[in-house]
């Protein structure tokens, strides 16, 4: 059970979900005094899960942000392995937010006829003319290892990235707030969530659309390589046709 929990939650006496009784407990018994055990089982059977009625794993006791008990295969039982899940999922949430964006918006503008851009999955075959593609991955290759070392380094040492001389001379330009995120007016600029330690309610909105952009990522995917156009060509047909044109028909007749 989770204790820790189950000590923090504050009940008001009014709202007490168990029937005590001032004649049974004595007048000034006050039901928020709860043994912990049964404020951890009232914690735990108050808050959400991934499926309805489900009794969440010990290892995730609702502390991290968007937890809501989703461990079927018990992967982040071993602390170490559950902090290092919790950065990967960050990370493939952002990239997969970019990546949405990064597809949607140049589809518009190419279905518009506003700009001839490429489909995004024929993008990356395009010659661009003020580099090779050979330097462009070369750069890119070096930008990004150089980014995902520094950020497996302040993983594995707290702090360590923000250090005078550790980046570059630009550590005051990130300015990192905690593993995973990195603030200054750079990553920052607006300001938000300064104050890490009180922001669950910025991680939370990060990670849930973090989710959605990953699942949406993932239907980009299938569309692609079942229907061979972009998202936004998908989505002007099932509006043509509601009915008849959607994902059961689509992959049905794929198929034949």
């Amino acid at each position: 059970m989770n204790v820790a929990l189950g000590k923090a939650l504050v009940l008001p006496s009014s709202s007490s979900p168990f029937p005590y009784s001032s004649r049974k407990y004595g007048r000034n018994h006050n039901p928020t005094t709860l043994a912990p055990s049964r404020l951890s089982i009232l914690a735990r059977a108050q808050r959400a899960t991934w499926l309805p009625g489900l009794d969440p794993p010990p290892h995730l006791d609702g502390t991290l942000a968007g937890d809501y008990g989703f461990d079927p295969l018990g992967l982040g039982e071993d602390p170490e392995s559950l902090k290092w899940y919790v950065q990967a999922e960050l990370v493939h949430s952002r990239f997969a937010m970019a990546g949405v964006v990064g597809i949607l918006l140049p589809d518009l503008l190419r279905v518009t006829g506003i700009s001839n851009i490429p489909i995004w999955y024929e993008a990356g075959a395009v010659k661009f003319e003020f580099a090779s593609t050979e330097a462009l991955f070369i750069i890119q290759l070096f930008l990004m290892g150089f980014v995902e070392t520094k950020r497996y380094m302040d993983f594995t040492n707290p702090g360590s990235q923000a250090q005078e001389g550790t980046f570059l001379g630009l550590e005051a330009s990130f300015e990192g707030l905690e593993p995973g995120y990195p603030g200054g007016p750079l990553l920052n600029p607006l300001g938000l969530a300064k104050d890490i330690n009180n922001a669950h309610e910025w991680k939370l909105k990060e990670i849930k659309n973090g989710r959605l952009a990953m699942v949406a990522m993932l239907g980009i995917f299938v569309q692609a390589y079942v229907t061979r156009v972009g998202p936004i060509d998908n989505l002007i047909s099932h509006v043509s046709n509601p009915w008849h044109t959607t994902v059961i028909q689509t992959l049905a007749g794929s198929g034949s």
